[in-house]
Order: C-alpha cells, then sequence, then structure tokens
C-alpha cells in the first residue's frame, strides 16, 4: 500500500514506536471522541451521551473512512497483511520436481505487520464503552461489563464482543444517525439484515444496499461481511434462509481499493483486541468487478458473503490516504 502504510513503516522511530496516535482536536477533524460520550472508571463507567449526527446518506462516505482511520489511528496502526507472499524461492533454472513438488514449489505465507502497540484495553475502556454508546443495548452491555468488574479481579477484558459497536459508533458519528439509515446494533445481522430488505425493495431510507461479493463494484466506505461461529454462509442466499434470527458475523468497513496493487485495506473493531486494518488480496469475479479472495481461491482466506455498498456516490479508491489522520502523520 503506497502511502498509508509505507509510510508509518518509514516514520519507523515516530509512528511505529508511539503507543498510539492521539486523536484530532476538533477544529482539524470534527468528530466527538468516543471515550467523551461516557464518565467514569473500570466498575462505574455509564453511558452520558447517546445522540448521533444525522444527515443525508450522500454525505457520509468521506467521514465513515476518516473517522476509522482515526480510531485505528488511536489503537497503534495495528496491521494484518493478508496478501501471500513466497518465502521460499526456486534457484534459477531450476524446474519444479513434479514427483515431490512439495519440497521443491515455492511456499506461500500470510504476514502479519504491528505498527505501533497499545498497553490493552484497560487503557481503551472508555473508548469502547463508548462505542457501546450508539447502540440501544450499550448501557446495558456496559452495566453488566461494570458488574464483571466490580465482582472480578479487575482485570477482565470486555467479556461482550465490541466489534458491531464499533461499526455503529462510526456510522452514528459519520452522520447515519437515524435508524432507518443504518440499524445501529450490538450485532452485526441487523444491519447486514437491513441491507439485504433495501435490495429487495423493502426499505427504501437504508443507507447500505446487500450485494454477493464481486456483483458490484468496491469502495471505500462499504462494507464486507463474514460469518463466524460456525455458519457456512457463502452467499447472501445463505443468510436470506436466516434472515430476521441472531447470527454471529463480523463486518469490516473498507478504506481503501488499490486497483493496480489487486489489494482492499479494511478496518474492523475487536480484531485481536483492537481497532485493526487488514489488507485483502483481491482477484476478478465472474461479472469483471474485483473481490475478496475466497478459500476457493487460496486455502484458509476468509469467507466474505456480503458486501454492503452505501448508497452514495463514490470517493478516490486511495482515500484512506487522503484522510486526516494519514495527512497529519505525514505533516501533510
Amino acid at each position: 500500500m503506497r502511502t498509508a502504510l509505507a509510510l508509518l513503516v518509514a516514520l519507523g522511530a515516530g509512528a511505529a514506536q508511539a503507543q498510539s496516535l492521539p486523536r484530532l482536536p476538533r477544529e482539524a477533524f470534527d468528530v466527538i471522541p468516543p471515550s467523551d460520550r461516557v464518565t467514569g472508571q473500570r466498575g462505574s463507567i455509564e453511558v452520558i451521551q447517546r445522540g448521533c449526527r444525522v444527515g443525508p446518506t450522500s454525505w457520509a462516505r468521506r467521514r465513515i473512512v476518516d473517522i476509522a482511520a482515526q480510531e485505528w489511528g488511536a489503537f497503534g496502526f495495528q496491521t494484518f497483511d493478508l496478501r501471500p507472499v513466497e518465502t521460499r524461492r526456486l534457484p534459477e533454472g531450476v524446474v519444479a520436481d513434479t514427483a515431490n513438488p512439495v519440497l521443491e514449489a515455492p511456499r506461500s505465507a500470510r504476514h502479519n505487520l504491528r505498527f505501533g502497540a497499545w498497553e490493552s484495553e484497560r487503557r481503551m475502556d472508555q473508548t469502547i464503552a463508548g462505542y457501546w454508546s450508539a447502540t440501544e443495548d450499550g448501557p446495558r452491555i456496559v452495566e453488566r461489563q461494570n458488574r464483571q468488574w466490580r465482582e472480578g479481579d479487575g482485570d477482565i477484558m470486555w467479556v461482550e464482543p465490541w466489534s458491531a459497536a464499533f461499526v455503529s459508533w462510526v456510522m452514528c458519528e459519520a452522520g447515519l444517525g437515524d435508524m432507518d439509515q443504518f440499524r445501529r446494533d450490538i450485532a452485526h445481522w441487523r444491519y447486514v439484515d437491513q441491507a439485504i430488505e433495501a435490495r429487495d425493495g423493502q426499505n427504501a431510507d437504508a443507507a447500505y444496499m446487500a450485494y454477493d461479493v464481486g456483483e458490484v463494484a468496491l469502495h471505500p466506505g462499504d462494507l464486507l461481511c463474514n460469518p463466524r461461529g460456525g455458519r457456512t454462509y457463502r452467499t447472501l442466499a445463505d443468510r436470506r434462509q436466516d434472515q430476521g434470527t441472531q447470527a454471529p458475523l463480523h463486518c469490516d468497513i473498507v478504506v481503501r481499493v488499490d486497483i493496480e496493487a489487486r489489494t482492499a485495506a479494511v478496518i474492523g473493531g475487536n480484531v485481536v483486541n483492537g481497532v485493526s486494518l487488514t489488507v485483502l488480496p483481491l482477484t476478478d469475479s465472474e461479472g469483471g468487478h474485483l473481490r475478496p479472495m475466497g478459500p476457493d481461491d487460496r486455502a484458509g482466506a476468509r469467507v466474505f458473503f456480503a458486501h454492503l455498498s452505501l448508497q452514495a456516490d463514490p470517493v478516490e479508491p486511495l482515500a484512506l490516504d487522503n484522510s486526516p489522520t494519514i495527512r497529519a502523520l505525514s505533516g501533510l
């Protein structure tokens, strides 16, 4: 990734050594920090702000990318690169032995990059509680966590997975504060089903419309969703069979699509206990659009069964590079 990630590597003595990047002042980037939506410490955190910004869907795409990028920086720029790389190459002029390909064929592996660090979720208690505040059940989740802290040894991390809360808060702060636009919830399946309803003509106000991956072009501000917990969804048709019922899912926010390099960068919450960026390799779909590689393309690849497309004009594909956080990091 030419600018955003390469910049972090180049700034090793700065960004790569920092615990995290402080959020920008509001005069530079008008976002209310999630930690300002709550008060108190472990065992007594209380939600004090539940309101969300409300604006037209057409305005939301760039803010979604920029807000997600700022939270990535706040959590230390934790990054996972899932592009396959060769870890062993054949010597020049040597042809692989087809009778024993395991010994001589090049190997592929994934590599993880960690830029920066952060101490633990303890330091981010108020931030994660602030994400919960954007959901209807958030105050109940926060109070349940308070009880865990009060009754435990004080070192218990968040019991409830908070990835859907993170996405909900981003949408809340981006301007999709009307629940008819985005069904903010503690579970991803609620807003995934809303996007499927929009695709089926049942919800004209929804900000997102659901597609199978590769069915339409991928843009920053869109969402990519995968099943978890033993679910075997591979397409929207699979989810439609269970529509309206609870299902363990995970969705990430697309922040960068590099058509030349055939990669997409996505940011998600509760990924290795933080807000993390993942680089996904892309391949061609039958319809001609790029899509994330799946298990049929590469063993062990994640299954994305849904692409939620934001119903707004696209921004530039490399939108992450132009986010206020990355520009501040590069001194622009």
